[in-house]
């Protein structure tokens, strides 16, 4: 996949977590709220209204890091802010670097799967 400098929209965001294996979209905690999970367990969400932002799970040692170096990345809004970052889609990160982080959101809550779970999407 060819990943261009270019403001992430949020099909582009949808596409990009629903290509990944086992990965399912829900709107659990209302109709605005789009939720991404590998078996049951969260790795993304995001404002399906405004669109400016993504929750990312992410190592709680690296999420500190990212505050630190990235303005546009805070504690994890309405999360547990060790486990969770929030990611600004409309500051001066590119698109490349954003992708880099849902793929680390997705593989920490893979890599979290029972050897069972993880077996059913390896296997396909």
């Amino acid at each position: 996949m060819l990943l261009v400098c270019t403001k992430m929209n949020l099909e582009e965001f949808r596409e990009y977590c629903l290509q990944k294996a086992g990965v399912t979209e829900h709107l659990p905690f209302d109709i605005k709220t789009l939720v991404f999970k590998v078996c049951g367990k969260m790795f993304a969400l995001t404002d399906l209204e405004t669109f400016g932002s993504i929750n990312l799970k992410c190592d709680p040692e690296k999420a500190i890091l990212l505050r630190e170096s990235y303005s546009e990345i805070i504690p994890g809004y309405h999360m547990s802010k060790t486990h969770w970052n929030t990611v600004s889609v409309e500051g001066s990160l590119n698109d490349s670097f954003i992708y880099d982080l849902i793929d680390d959101s997705y593989n920490l809550v893979f890599e979290s799967l029972t050897r069972k779970q993880k077996q059913n999407y390896e296997d396909r």
